[in-house]
């Protein structure tokens, strides 16, 4: 039977995250383990980022622009990333084939530089949906605060300035649903590209 309904509007993307995230960037062999949490994380994160542009209840609290989430997150990313982390992935940090030696003792820079990519991975992860997600909603307040400013020098200057700035705002909610998308996609397939790399098997 053809999907109806709720299920033909997220097959596609299901299908979308399993094919062309998952399976592209993980590989076959070890994709599926994989799947469930990057289905979770791109539907919460879409979710959450329509639902801030939405101004009536349950909507317009700001759960994405709030950097704990994007942390808490990213943390889900780093924990799995760290514990399903195999030998050739540890390999390739602390001992880096194709480098020279003497970039790996007596100071040992490339392990150094690999190690701390390890952190910086889940920290960019977590300030680029947040910076992301707050950037267009502080830009739609300044529009917003616009109207006040100049209503408080002169109200007929406030009048003159309201339909500029909502005819802005309206423009960045659009451009909002298209970045609420994006970022979604972005932080998922970054997930997935990190679970690929510790998942990798040796050349």
């Amino acid at each position: 039977m053809p999907p109806k309904g709720l299920q033909s509007l997220l097959e596609p993307l299901i299908l979308f995250i399993r094919d062309d995230i998952a399976k592209s960037s993980i590989g076959e062999k070890h994709y599926e383990k994989f799947t469930p949490f990057l289905l979770t994380i791109f539907f919460f994160i879409l979710l959450n980022n329509l639902l801030g542009l939405v101004p009536l209840f349950p909507g317009g609290a700001n759960v994405t622009g709030n950097i704990t989430v994007t942390m808490a997150l990213a943390l889900f990313t780093f924990f799995i990333t760290t514990i399903t982390g195999n030998k050739n992935y540890w390999s390739h940090i602390f001992n880096t084939p194709g480098v020279p030696w003497w970039l790996k003792l007596p100071l040992p820079l490339i392990p150094f530089i690999e190690l701390f990519g390890v952190f910086i991975k889940p920290f960019v992860l977590m300030i680029r949906l947040f910076a992301n997600i707050s950037a267009g909603h502080i830009i739609v307040l300044g529009f917003f605060s616009l109207i006040f400013i100049f209503g408080n020098m002169s109200s007929g200057l406030g009048m003159a300035v309201s339909p500029v700035s909502i005819l802005f705002t309206i423009f960045m909610s659009i451009l909002e649903i298209l970045v609420a998308f994006i970022q979604a996609y972005v932080f998922t397939i970054l997930s997935a590209i990190y679970f690929g790399m510790a998942s990798e098997e040796d050349h």
